[in-house]
């Protein structure tokens, strides 16, 4: 019997996992695979989020207007040159969607977010792998990848899984080198996590030149993961394309409210920062002194650290120690790191319950 068939780039796809909160025997456990904020949400934002409970009969703003006039001056960027989406994934994908399609290639790195194969097979375009640096961007292997058929090319800034940084001497080399006609993705989920001596030049360049579009969520530092509210920022042709093809209602009027009081929440995201900052250097001192047993962590500016299992103990045996413990983390063999774990900066109670496990699952190995 005939019936439907997918398109063959459909069916290449291998379906997005997201970081589990369960046991495989149905125990909640302590979440560290989806690097949310363990401090929660800014009061202000909870409070917006309920006053529009009366509101639920209502479609949101399909233009998105209090919002993009709020990231306008909070960013002291265009509000024209705003699109936003159902978190920064969907925005990924419009870029995508936009401009490229079959027989055309786009390039990401070896250790980048898993969304990128993704958004590109969906249009039937092809996926360019460039290797990396000791996990790292690496700029001149992306720009020997670039050929004629390049449309996109994604970089995430600070990395995900990695956790690693590219300077913004190497951004603007990157930008230099690609053709205009290639339009460079960044991918800023985790900025909000840098120090202020690190900004990578992005917004700048999305601000000067037509073919770079930067990308932000506030399902990060802001907390607000579970409303998928991302944007994206770039010249006008950039985002006129990418409106066009935009779902019309991305999020709900509740998430408006809790994103344009999440702006202003300035203490919740410097206490988040700084909490970062404190138990991802913690930990990340912690690991390496288990380096005896082949433990070595990635250098992160994002708020989690990626451990690599390089010796006895294996990065499975960690895993499943943690998980049986209570802990969920995030095991990405699918990624080509079966020898890692990326592991979210919870509370300080959850890191140094998982530095116990790994201690002891070191010193059986």
């Amino acid at each position: 019997m005939n019936a439907p068939a997918p398109k063959p780039w459909i069916m290449g796809i291998a379906p997005y996992v997201p970081g589990r909160s369960t046991t495989d025997d149905g125990r909640t456990i302590v979440k560290l695979s989806s690097n949310e904020n363990p401090l929660g949400t800014a009061p202000t934002a909870r409070e917006a989020y309920r006053s529009a409970a009366d509101d639920l009969e209502r479609y949101p703003d399909a233009g998105a207007v209090d919002l993009r006039a709020k990231l306008a001056a909070h960013y002291g960027i265009e509000a024209d040159r705003i699109v936003y989406g159902t978190g920064s994934d969907e925005v990924l994908h419009l870029a995508a969607g936009a401009f490229a399609g079959a027989g055309d290639e786009i390039i990401h790195v070896r250790y980048g977010f898993s969304v990128y194969e993704i958004a590109t097979r969906r249009v039937g375009a092809t996926p360019v792998i460039a290797s990396d640096r000791d996990y790292a961007t690496d700029v001149d292997a992306i720009l020997a990848a670039v050929t004629e058929r390049t449309r996109v090319v994604f970089v995430a800034n600070p990395n995900n899984p990695t956790g690693t940084y590219t300077a913004k001497a190497d951004i603007a080399r990157l930008h230099a080198g690609l053709p205009q006609s290639v339009l460079l993705v960044l991918d800023q989920a985790y900025t909000e996590y840098l120090g202020p001596g690190d900004d990578d030049g992005g917004l700048d360049l999305a601000r000067t030149e037509a073919n770079v579009l930067v990308t932000r969520t506030f399902s990060k530092i802001f907390g607000l993961a579970s409303e998928r509210v991302g944007w994206g920022y770039g010249a006008p042709a950039i985002i006129d394309a990418m409106h066009r093809i935009r779902a019309p209602f991305a999020f709900s009027i509740g998430a408006q409210r809790a994103a344009i009081a999440a702006l202003d929440a300035d203490d919740f995201v410097a206490d988040s920062r700084r909490h970062n900052d404190e138990w991802r250097a913690w930990f990340g001192d912690q690991v390496a002194g288990l380096g005896n047993a082949g433990l070595r962590v990635v250098p992160s500016k994002a708020n989690f650290l990626l451990v690599l299992f390089e010796g006895s103990l294996t990065a499975e045996t960690a895993y499943r120690a943690l998980m049986a413990a209570g802990y969920a983390t995030r095991w990405l063999p699918g990624q080509g790191l079966p020898h890692a774990l990326r592991i979210t900066i919870g509370r300080a109670d959850e890191m140094r319950a998982v530095v116990d496990v790994l201690r002891a699952e070191a010193a059986k190995a």
